[in-house]
C-alpha cells in the first residue's frame, strides 16, 4: 500500500517555482502539463506560483493568452510612442463621449423641457470646525 504525503507550497523552494514558471511562460508545458511531470499537488499550485511570479499581468484576472490549449507569451511593454498614442486615442474618445452627452443633455431641454442640473450642494458659507 503507497502512502501519498501531503505537500505544502513551502515544500517547494524558490527555484523550482521560478523554473517551473519559466517553463509555463515561455510556452513549453501548460500548468496542468507542469503539475503532472513534476509530481506537484493542488489544482490551483501552479496557478498561485504565476501570479506570484510570473512575468504577466494578473491584475485584471487571467491574461487572455492562457485560454484552456493555447500557450503563454511574454507580455508586450509599449514604447513612448506607442503609449502616447493610446493615450490620445483614449482622449479622443473621452471627448466624444462628453460631447455626445452634453447633446442629449441639449436635446432633453429643448425638445422636452426637461431640465438636467446637478443636485445643488451645501452652503460653502458655513464655518470650518476647529
Amino acid at each position: 500500500m503507497t502512502s501519498t504525503i501531503k505537500r505544502t507550497q513551502r515544500d517547494y523552494s524558490l527555484a523550482f517555482k521560478l523554473a517551473v514558471v519559466d517553463q509555463v511562460e515561455k510556452g513549453e508545458l501548460t500548468y496542468k502539463q507542469a503539475q503532472d511531470k513534476y509530481g506537484i499537488q493542488g489544482c490551483s499550485t501552479v496557478l498561485v506560483w504565476l501570479r506570484k511570479h510570473g512575468k504577466l499581468d494578473w491584475s485584471q484576472g487571467t491574461p487572455s493568452t492562457s485560454r484552456r490549449g493555447q500557450l503563454m507569451t511574454e507580455p508586450t511593454t509599449l514604447t513612448p510612442e506607442q503609449k502616447i498614442k493610446a493615450l490620445e486615442a483614449e482622449l479622443e474618445d473621452t471627448r466624444m463621449k462628453a460631447a455626445f452627452f452634453e447633446a442629449i443633455v441639449e436635446k432633453l431641454r429643448t425638445d422636452y423641457g426637461i431640465s438636467v442640473v446637478k443636485k445643488p450642494r451645501a452652503k460653502r458659507s458655513r464655518k470650518k470646525r476647529p
